[in-house]
């Protein structure tokens, strides 16, 4: 019996094999002093179809990831109230909308002169628009700089992104089946759907936190373990919803953590949850890992090195530019327009 003939006749075989190699990456990755991002998704790419072949039950890891998303975001939220809200507010709506304009513009014009057909130009362009969150908010938090001035603000306009993108992917594919007059009204009824649903759960998350919350976490938490079950069952659930309403999971996961900012409790649902996070987002970077295809890197080098030039330098600067103009120092400019 060969060793995958043994990983793969369990999935817990896997399961172990998959997490003795993220700790031996990892422990090297330290040694090389690399962010264990960094460390893990080498794991994704080494444990994937290309490498060593050990991930076979792939739909494991891609569940333990979404609920390792919906517990970060669920964490983030849990730190944004909504008086920080309505003060960020603002700078998250214009730093966001700004640079998608901005980077969304530039790079269909570039996509177009490296030779792209229209559509796949404006594909790019939104793509280039995308930061992400995941990735983003795993930095700030292992850099302790979620509770910054500069980490608020990147979190704001990284959903503000999500956003848009959503609504931008949903006018793409009605686009690409042939821009018929059926599939564009169809387009214009979703997008009125989903802002319709967004409302909705907005305002039920409104009406949680007034009249719901307090007293609800204060019954549940005279049982610690019942707190931190209730916890990642809102979180879990508010990301169905979200992903159901057809948003995402990361919006769902953080108006959950949104909806219990302003209980007494927070800060320990963040203590007691910060490591089940850690354990459960190194499935994700594996999943990322896995679905890296090295050998299609070689024939797009020169478009990439040129795209994710413009990316690098041009969306810091333009949110640079967006928060001088709104006030805010050179260095919390930069510092939040290395995010983008």
């Amino acid at each position: 019996m060969s060793y995958l003939d043994f990983i793969h006749a369990s999935p817990f075989y896997e399961l172990t094999a998959l997490i003795v190699l993220a700790a031996i990456i990892g422990f090297i990755g330290v040694l090389l002093h690399q962010p264990m991002i960094v460390s893990f998704i080498a794991v994704g790419i080494l444990a994937g179809p290309s490498a060593l072949g050990i991930i076979q039950s792939a739909e494991y890891i891609e569940l333990l990831a979404e609920l390792g998303i919906a517990i970060l975001l669920f964490l983030v939220g849990l730190k944004l109230d909504l008086k920080l809200i309505q003060t960020l507010g603002p700078v998250a709506l214009a730093t966001g909308l700004g640079q998608v304009t901005f980077t969304s513009a530039v790079g269909y014009l570039m996509g177009i002169a490296l030779g792209l057909d229209t559509i796949t130009a404006l594909y790019v362009a939104v793509a280039l628009t995308f930061s992400s969150t995941i990735i983003i908010v795993k930095l700030l938090s292992d850099k302790q700089e979620v509770d910054s001035l500069h980490g608020r603000i990147a979190v704001g306009f990284l959903i503000v992104q999500d956003l848009v993108v959503v609504l931008a992917m949903m006018v793409l594919s009605a686009l690409g089946i042939g821009g018929q007059a059926g599939a564009q009204g169809s387009t214009l009824a979703h997008i009125g759907s989903v802002l319709l649903y967004g409302l909705m759960m907005l305002g039920f998350v409104l009406i949680f936190i007034r009249y719901v919350a307090t007293p609800l976490v204060s019954r549940i938490a005279r049982s610690q373990e019942l707190l931190i079950i209730f916890a990642i069952g809102w979180a879990a659930l508010l990301a169905a919803i979200g992903s159901q309403m057809g948003f995402s999971k990361e919006l769902g996961g953080l108006l959950a953590g949104i909806s219990l900012a302003s209980t007494p409790f927070r800060e320990a649902i963040v203590a007691r949850l910060a490591s089940l996070r850690d354990f459960l987002l190194l499935f994700f970077f594996i999943a990322l890992g896995m679905q890296l295809d090295l050998s299609m890197l070689g024939s797009q080098v020169a478009p990439a090195l040129v795209l994710s030039s413009f990316v690098l330098i041009g969306n810091p600067l333009i949110v640079m530019v967006i928060m001088g103009i709104m006030g805010y120092r050179k260095r919390t400019g930069f510092l939040a327009g290395l995010t983008s």
